[in-house]
């Protein structure tokens, strides 16, 4: 499974040329080809001193993100995507607790109400640029505005009114014919709908469809045309007994109520089945088929049209009050909801804690409400420049409501701050970086470890470790910065608003510049998406993230494509289980691993016992501990990923660089090197976390603690024989890595990693003369090495340990078993040592008395010196002995 950005059936599969073996052209299934464009099995894979052979597939799913005029438009709804999946983002449902259940249903329906407003308030800036601006203004008779336009066609209202209304009714069919449309599952559906405000006990259980999508599409529908028709008929703050303008207000009525009142497929309140069982399909229909009657009414009788349409300012000004008040809504009430489910993850260290509390919900669906405005405020201010150029001098000028004054105001005061807060934080990273330089910035005790006996290689690495590092630790608290700058601009442009100063001169300049910019370059990104591959695939990347999730608060975006793909590759890896003879490894790339893990989970619960020991899964490059069960706590909770570990056993593998920015450990933290060893707390094969024997390393210097197999990168090598990428990789090409293999045939439960002993931090003294010859390379008094540097003749507890200042015969002397303290949060907890590979770990008891921590352990003062790892001969293929032992000095 690849991640965003899409790829080729060539470079998903790692060959030369691929095919079509399974699929239906939308998600295809694809796998090697030889020259005569005939499907082949994939390389043998190397699983011990064994070799067994593999089919290799890959599923490609970039079609349904990417490509074409049709989905580069769907750029234009990012802001009901961002809508909907603030939906996804609030924190869980506690079922026992009546606050927590009532509080979750008003945030949803919230939720769905400002989805509401926000297709309302594009419908309406839409009206107001062809009705208002185009059809009052510039076609007004004796307008000096698009004079090609005959004078007679100018005098007919009617024939201007329907001329112009009938883009914003085409529109308004598209995001109706667009909310319909669903990616066709080739899978038999077995899915059942669950809740998704509560929290899963696999990942991605309540990834489902929604049933009320029909309803709430039709009730998006009536809002839209009935928003057309309050701004022709004087706006909604302006009652007449105009029939049309009393159905226009019961339709709204009518939308308003339904869509507060619709749950989630659940039905956690009795009240959802009536809003169900009201709202049926005949209702849809009629719903909708008056809303096109009153639109077609405007159009036929739409009055004088000869100036701004008096109804154009109210509208915008009520849809943009009532969906900042949701707004507020949303993050007053998110507090008291994230407070009642923190029982959820208190528990849980700091770094796997959800974003803000589970308070992140409320600036993505800030961003959504005011990118929603910008990008409608945007169009009509660059058709209003369009039209006015050029100007005779005494023509009158076009005029706008003045809510896009605001919205000017608004924007240029966020461009400020914002600019101001970069002002502020350069200086201060700058002030950080120049400091760490003049301390000689010291290598990451990770990094020296990792690139033992490389001193260019740990430059470069901790350079690209600190820069990923600061990404991954830092890049929710940038929605939090957009947030709080959102928040002052809209106090300040309410405040100027009030104060009669919406148009100060020089801020109200830079926001036309901003929101013309915006529109404009939003514009033109559609068309290179729609005629350049590469540019669709990196719009890609914005469908990739926000059209993984279904629609649940707003109806009108994009299919979903994970009901689709996460289905397809479960019922794909079901059929090749169905051979006894056959095991099944699901491997996802970046956003893959998510698609992975869930379709993961989903096979684990239809098999039966004795076949999920035949399902392994291989996550590379995953935001599935850094991200996801941090900004979506409900959907991939920590819980979650603990029980899809204790489902899995040892086999689930995550491969992760310390300088990929983009993915990082999954199911080990707080990691420390002590002693020459990396330890850490993680997920365990038995359903539990806590602390973990120390890593062992791999033949190619990777090291494997846990489930997380930390890649050095750049890599070691290169090796005779094997394949090599130069320079630092990041977050790209991770089969290119010799481990990805290891990992591989490890998920496939057909090799486990040797305990063993791992390399000392620090160059140890001068050893007195043994009795046997000392290994090769280590320069430790261990016993000789493995492929994964582990010890091949003694258990790990009958090892040698020497602490600082203790000479090595003293240390051979020594046989009683260590304990290595292991620092969480300012105290030390025990971490029991390794064992022999041919017996399980044992779990401490609980009521285990604690073991004495090591004391006296020094810190590593030059990381530069530690020796350069090789594996010694006659444990490493015969072609890789010659590179191995080759010096590889930088």
């Amino acid at each position: 499974m690849h991640g965003i950005l899409g790829t080729t059936g060539d470079e998903l599969t790692d060959s030369v040329a691929s095919v079509d073996v399974a699929g239906d052209g939308v998600g295809r299934i694809m796998r090697p080809a030889d020259r005569l464009r005939r499907p082949v099995p994939g390389p043998m894979l190397n699983a011990g001193d064994r070799s067994v052979p593999r089919i290799v597939e890959g599923y490609v799913w970039g079609a349904m993100t990417s490509g074409g005029l049709a989905k580069a438009t769907w750029a234009l709804l990012f802001p009901f995507a961002l809508a909907n999946m603030a939906h996804w983002m609030l924190p869980p449902t506690r079922t026992a607790n009546p606050l927590s259940r009532m509080l979750g249903s008003v945030l949803r329906g919230l939720l769905r109400l400002s989805a509401l407003l926000l297709t309302m308030l594009l419908v309406a800036q839409l009206t107001v640029i062809t009705l208002d601006l185009v059809a009052a203004q510039c076609l007004a008779p004796g307008a000096q505005c698009m004079g090609f336009v005959p004078d007679a066609l100018r005098g007919v209202d009617v024939l201007r009114s329907n001329a112009l209304l009938v883009p914003v009714a085409l529109v308004v069919l598209l995001m109706h014919r667009l909310s319909t449309v669903s990616w066709r599952v080739s899978a038999p559906k077995k899915d059942s709908p669950q809740h998704s405000a509560l929290a899963p006990m696999l990942p991605g259980e309540n990834v489902v469809s929604d049933p009320d999508t029909p309803a709430l599409r039709a009730l998006h529908v009536a809002a839209a045309l009935s928003t057309v028709a309050l701004v022709a008929l004087g706006g909604p703050l302006s009652p007449s007994f105009d029939p049309r303008w009393l159905v226009a207000a019961a339709l709204l009525v009518v939308s308003v109520v339904g869509t507060a009142g619709l749950d989630d497929p659940a039905g956690m309140r009795e009240t959802s089945e009536v809003f169900r069982g009201l709202l049926g399909r005949r209702a849809r229909q009629v719903l909708m088929s008056v809303g096109g009657v009153l639109v077609a009414s405007v159009a036929l009788l739409p009055g004088e049209l000869r100036g701004p349409l008096p109804g154009s300012g109210s509208t915008i000004d009520t849809i943009t009050a009532l969906l900042v008040l949701t707004c507020v809504a949303v993050a007053v009430l998110l507090v008291p909801a994230s407070l009642l489910a923190r029982p959820e993850w208190k528990s849980s260290p700091r770094q796997l804690r959800p974003w803000a509390g589970g308070w992140m919900s409320a600036p993505v669906l800030m961003l959504a409400a005011m990118l929603g405005n910008g990008f409608g405020a945007g169009l009509a201010l660059s058709v209003r420049e369009t039209l006015s150029v050029p100007r005779s001098p005494g023509a009158a000028p076009l005029l706008l409501p003045a809510a896009f004054d605001d919205v000017t105001f608004f924007w240029g005061s966020a461009v400020v701050l914002l600019a101001a807060s970069l002002l502020l934080a350069l200086p201060w990273l700058l002030f950080r970086r120049f400091r760490r330089s003049e301390d000689g910035d010291p290598i990451p005790d990770e990094v020296a470890l990792l690139h033992a006996g490389r001193k260019e290689d740990q430059r470069k690495a901790a350079s690209a470790w600190k820069f990923a590092d600061l990404q991954r630790r830092y890049s929710h608290q940038l929605f939090l910065v957009i947030a709080g700058v959102l928040t002052v601009s809209t106090a300040a442009s309410l405040a100027a608003r009030f104060a009669g100063m919406a148009s100060v001169g020089w801020l109200s300049a830079i926001g036309v510049v901003t929101l013309a910019g915006l529109a404009v370059g939003l514009l033109r990104t559609v068309f290179l998406a729609a005629t350049k591959r590469d540019t669709a695939r990196v719009l890609g990347v914005l469908g990739d993230l926000a059209l993984f999730w279904p629609r649940e608060a707003h109806p009108v975006v994009p299919p979903c494509y994970a009901l689709k793909v996460i289905p397809e590759l479960a019922d794909r890896a079901a059929e090749h289980l169905s051979d006894p003879n056959t095991r099944v490894v699901l491997v996802g790339h970046s956003q893959g691993s998510l698609l992975a893990a869930v379709a993961a989970a989903r096979l684990l619960e239809k098999l039966p016992e004795q076949d999920r020991e035949r399902v392994g899964l291989v996550t590379a490059g995953s935001q599935l501990q850094w991200a996801y069960p941090r900004a979506f706590p409900g959907v991939v909770p920590h819980s979650a990923l603990r029980d899809l570990a204790g489902s899995m056993g040892d086999r689930w593998r995550s491969l992760c660089r310390g300088t990929d920015p983009l993915g990082g450990a999954v199911t080990t933290w707080n990691r420390q090197v002590y002693n020459g060893m990396l330890i850490g707390v993680g997920l365990r094969g038995d359903g539990t976390e806590g602390p973990l024997p120390a890593a062992t390393r791999g033949p190619t210097g990777a090291l494997v603690l846990g489930g997380d197999h930390w890649l050095p990168d750049p890599q070691r090598g290169p090796f005779s024989c094997r394949r090599w990428v130069p320079g630092v990789l990041g977050h790209s090409d991770y089969s290119g890595d010799p481990e990805w293999d290891r990992a591989v045939a490890m998920a496939a439960g057909l090799e486990r990693p040797v305990r063993g002993a791992a390399l000392p931090l620090s160059t140890p003294e001068a050893p007195q003369i043994p009795s046997a010859p000392e290994p090769h390379g280590f320069g430790a008094p261990l016993a000789p090495q493995g492929d994964d540097g582990g010890s091949i003749t003694d258990p790990v507890e009958d090892l040698p340990r020497r602490t600082p200042g203790e000479t090595a015969e003293a240390a051979r002397t020594k046989r009683s078993k260590p304990v290595i303290p292991f620092r969480k949060g300012g105290s030390e907890a025990e971490v029991p040592e390794q064992q022999s590979h041919e017996e399980p770990t044992p779990e401490p008891a609980e009521d285990a008395p604690a073991l004495p921590a090591q004391q006296g352990s020094e810190a590593r003062s030059e990381p530069s010196v530690l020796p350069e790892i090789t594996e010694p001969r006659g444990r490493i293929a015969p072609w890789e002995r010659g590179a191995s032992l080759r010096s590889t000095d930088s």
